[in-house]
């Protein structure tokens, strides 16, 4: 696990250093040996905490920046260790499945949970923000219940013995935020969305709409959701939706909306989507660092095998390097004819293979790639078939587990909406 760096233990010693440099030469020996043993203390402790809005550094010790001119909001950051006290270990390798809200604080959670304690997953994805916008928990304190007023569902009204459950039961909690798909705050905000020339929200086919990726303050709306989940103690965020609607190059000159900072001159508006995702994501895993709470990204998985998705703004190299796990969503049902294969759909294995190949020579090519973590399909799709609809059940899944293992990809998730998992499933990696 790539654990982030706790930097809260500087904060406030600067002024005492100071003095000590002021003493004599036996005096600061001593003093500086106090001081050394004392940050340790509670370094290992995560005891010190900066007051809200306090003037903090702009580096860490190694010289690495905390607050960058790149992304300069909020203006002061507070330097937070999560309030919560939940323990838990990153497992060996992840395995997870996929939980909505309704399932995590209703009565199908036993049964999830006892298919995880029973079998070698060891993980669960739990929406927080899901996908039409509504952040699915209660709000833990007044600065939350401020932010997201009227914005929030209390499904999960207490979360946190959601989170103590999982803890007990040694399973990985995941907390997923779907960031640019938002009917709930494109509803709220039209000039945070994409509307038409009658000053209506647009939405796509299945009436859903999205907001604006260039808007930094949709940027920041999702980072505070984001924060509220590792508050409580969720160990990892997980961004889905992390790009524009699909087809949005053959709208973009119809569609009304403003492009911020990246409205560039000479620069194309492939790159200048590209760029406003990037940016998020990076956004992002810089605003989580000091929570201790790795970043993951989902992506489409055919923007890992093309330079980079024109429509959506995906370039996976570009996410791939900004984020401590990557989850490209590789179910055999959409590709439809690829890599050679005539309906992917029917060949789980050999599907699941091709695309690792491609990933590891996309991921070979970073400084400091991340943790693949893939999801895979326990699902039909019905859509693609006129007859008969290619069935998804043992040999299915563990076709594609297997695939990702002789791949060296030991990391995974998997999805069915329902959260209606195959059973008699073998999930050793």
């Amino acid at each position: 696990m790539k654990v982030m760096e706790n930097y809260g233990h500087l904060i406030g010693f600067s002024y005492i250093i100071e003095e000590m440099m002021a003493g004599d030469g036996k005096v600061k020996s001593i003093l500086c040996s106090l001081m050394f043993v004392i940050m340790v203390v509670c370094s290992l402790a995560g005891a010190v905490q900066a007051e809200e809005g306090e003037e903090l550094p702009a580096t860490d010790v190694s010289g690495k920046e905390l607050v960058s001119e790149k992304y300069p909001f909020p203006d002061k950051i507070q330097r937070f260790m999560r309030e919560s006290e939940l323990s838990f270990t990153y497992p060996d390798a992840v395995r997870g499945i996929y939980v909505t809200a309704n399932s995590a604080a209703g009565k199908k959670m036993p049964e999830l949970t006892e298919l995880v304690k029973s079998t070698d997953l060891n993980a669960m994805v739990i929406d927080v923000k899901e996908d039409h916008g509504e952040i699915m928990l209660e709000p833990h304190n007044e600065k939350y219940k401020k932010i997201f007023e009227g914005k929030y569902d209390s499904v999960m009204d207490d979360p946190e013995a959601i989170l103590k459950d999982l803890e007990k039961k040694g399973i990985y909690p995941i907390a997923r935020v779907v960031v640019f798909k938002d009917n709930v705050l494109a509803e709220e905000r039209p000039e945070l969305s994409f509307t038409k020339e009658n000053g209506e929200i647009w939405t796509n086919g299945k009436g859903e709409a999205f907001v604006n990726p260039f808007k930094k303050e949709v940027w920041e709306y999702n980072v505070e959701v984001a924060k509220m989940a590792a508050d409580l103690g969720f160990q990892e965020v997980q961004f889905d939706y992390v790009r524009f609607p699909e087809g949005f190059a053959s709208r973009d000159d119809v569609l009304q909306y403003g492009r911020g900072d990246y409205d560039s001159e000479g620069v194309s508006d492939v790159q200048q989507r590209v760029n406003a995702v990037t940016d998020f994501v990076e956004y992002a895993r810089e605003s989580l660092r000091n929570y201790n709470t790795d970043v993951s990204v989902d992506i489409f998985g055919y923007s890992a095998v093309v330079p980079e998705e024109p429509n959506i703004g995906q370039n996976f190299s570009k996410i791939a390097s900004n984020v401590d796990v990557i989850s490209s969503m590789i179910y055999p049902s959409h590709w439809g004819s690829f890599f050679g294969i005539e309906n992917t759909d029917t060949e789980p294995y050999k599907l699941v293979e091709e695309y690792a190949k491609v990933e590891n020579d996309r991921l070979k090519t970073l400084e400091e790639p991340p943790v693949s973590r893939p999801w895979i399909q326990d699902f039909e799709a019905p859509w693609l078939y006129s007859g008969p609809t290619k069935q998804y059940g043992v040999a299915e899944v563990e076709a594609q587990i297997e695939a990702l293992n002789n791949n060296g990809i030991e990391e995974y998730l998997i999805w069915n909406a329902g959260n209606n998992y195959t059973e008699g499933v073998d999930y050793t990696p």
